[in-house]
């Protein structure tokens, strides 16, 4: 099929009837997601795994007696509808039916990442206002000595009646009545983080299953009878909205691995479980390709569709599993508020253009704007924007911040705060955080494209490009890169790495400035903050 005749041919009324539930009526995405598909007790939802080699199979059936008998559980403990349920788990089957349970009684549920520190997390659950927090030992731990306004439910942990977890979620009954909740109704809390500022809550309605089916039937082109692996932790929006509700809500079978990354180990999950629908972030993708072709061949791989998102995901990456699986790899790209709106779609029989984000999402109004919200020319820098004006989407606003949302908006357009340009055949190409483009002697440069030149050169590992204050240029191009083993940093060195992107970029885009360093300050989920870079180069600026 091709991008042209899925765009001509987008319902968004197929869709609607796809669902029980109506995504402007009543609707809820656990029904979606586990209890429609649990009339046939046969029917495998979820391979579990973890690293010392233990095993679960989970029938869609018994994630509904399961979360069935965990909404009981919450609704003793006091938690009701509209309130907040916090999980700090990595992919725990405790976790899951825990967030069903969560969405049954019409809560709202907190994904938190593991590796956060204390202040990020008390910062997500005293701003979400949570009844309950859902966690281990280890991670309670990073609680100590603070003052908890919710209560603490341990997966490794003993109740005050001496029961384990699941002991207590058995001792309920299985019969539970589903919370009517609207489409509207807000579902998940992620916290999504800015350059600047306190993280915000991004809220996720009920509908978002609704309003997220083009990017899973045609991006993924996930169904039913795909077996599904996708990398990412549930703490994060790709790894529990992306990666786990939308196989479910396909009926499709999950692979969760619960152990910590190893690209060999990635490789004997593709093998031992059939994965025939696989999606990771380019950084474990360029891990798996690092490990060469020879390991490659010891697996049968039979996966059909290959995902990836995060960050742009460089050409080389997609080459090398084109050649060695016979398959590219399609990116895709999107925002915790926006969904996934702009991809390579595996339905399809597009052309692959490594390095490009790919085209927009059927079903959306997308479009690259300036500063004043009118569309940019072709081949023109712009911030990539969505019409939120149909309302179509499944993001409700910022919790107890609608202020932020109007700070988005320009006029019916939500700014991303990332930049692209559009080439003659209509693909995106990233060119960056708005905030991170350098202004040189008039033009503007996106970091991203530097950066990708970079780290074609063998020297480099990672690259990051920001603008330093230039008396006559305003800014010029600075890189900061960490070599690769078996790299000396010198002034000879330096001196290549210009050259190397001057004579394959343009005169205004190459770094007339150059740093080693050992390693880039990131955020909890691996995405290099460019902006403490700029920042450390301003501040060293004279003054006046």
């Amino acid at each position: 099929m091709k991008y042209e005749e899925l765009v001509s041919k987008f319902s968004w009324d197929e869709i609607r009837a796809y669902y029980e539930g109506n995504p402007n009526g009543e609707m809820n995405i656990a029904f979606e997601m586990c209890d429609r598909w649990a009339t046939n007790p046969k029917r495998v939802a979820i391979y579990w795994e973890d690293e010392t080699g233990k095993k679960e199979v989970w029938t869609y059936n018994k994630l509904k007696e399961k979360s069935d008998r965990m909404a009981n559980v919450l609704k003793s403990m006091g938690v009701k509808k509209g309130d907040c349920v916090a999980g700090l788990l990595g992919k725990d089957m405790e976790l899951v039916v825990t967030i069903l349970a969560t969405f049954k009684i019409g809560a709202i549920f907190v994904p938190l990442f593991t590796a956060f520190g204390p202040d990020a997390i008390m910062h997500r659950l005293t701003d979400a206002g949570v009844s309950l927090l859902l966690t281990n030992k280890e991670q309670s731990n990073k609680l100590e000595g603070q003052n908890l306004p919710f209560d603490i439910l341990l997966a490794d942990g003993i109740t005050k009646d001496g029961k384990t977890f699941w002991e207590l979620v058995d001792s309920f009954s299985s019969q539970h009545k589903m919370e009517r909740t609207s489409g509207n109704d807000p579902a998940i809390i992620q916290y999504t983080s800015g350059t600047t500022g306190l993280p915000k809550g991004a809220i996720s309605r009920h509908k978002t299953v609704y309003s997220l089916f083009p990017y899973w039937k045609f991006a993924m082109d996930l169904e039913e009878d795909d077996i599904f692996y996708g990398g990412a932790d549930l703490g994060w929006a790709f790894g529990l909205v992306a990666c786990t509700i939308g196989p479910l809500t396909f009926g499709a079978k999950v692979i969760l691995y619960k152990g910590p990354f190893d690209a060999e180990k990635i490789y004997r999950i593709l093998d031992e479980y059939q994965v025939t629908n696989f999606a990771y972030a380019p950084t474990a993708y360029r891990m798996m390709m690092a490990l060469g072709p020879e390991t490659l061949r010891k697996y049968r791989i039979k996966v059909r569709k290959f995902s990836s998102a995060g960050e742009p995901l460089d050409g080389e990456v997609v080459k090398f599993f084109k050649e060695n699986l016979g398959r590219a790899i399609y990116d895709h790209y999107g925002a915790t508020e926006l969904g996934m709106i702009v991809n390579n779609y595996n339905i399809t029989n597009m052309a692959i253009k490594p390095g490009s984000m790919g085209l927009p999402l059927p079903g959306y109004n997308i479009a690259l704007v300036d500063g004043e919200g009118n569309p940019v020319n072709r081949g023109e820098a712009g911030q990539i924007a969505l019409d939120l004006s149909d309302d179509i989407t499944g993001f409700g606003g910022y919790w107890k911040n609608p202020e932020k949302v109007k700070e988005k908006m320009l006029g019916n357009w939500f700014l991303s705060g990332d930049l692209a340009k559009q080439d003659e055949d209509g693909y995106f190409w990233f060119q960056g955080r708005a905030d991170d483009v350098i202004s040189s002697a008039g033009y503007r440069i996106g970091p991203t494209e530097v950066e990708a030149s970079l780290m074609e050169h063998p020297a480099v590992l990672e690259a990051a490009a920001v603008g330093k204050p230039d008396k006559t240029k305003g800014e010029i191009v600075k890189a900061f890169i960490v070599l690769n083993e078996n790299y000396e940093p010198s002034a000879a060195l330096k001196e290549e790495l210009s050259l190397y992107v001057k004579n394959k970029l343009s005169k205004h885009q190459y770094p007339r400035e150059i740093e080693f360093i050992n390693e880039f300050p990131k955020t909890q989920s691996g995405k290099t903050q460019r902006y403490l870079l700029k920042k450390r180069e301003y501040e060293k600026y004279p003054k006046g």
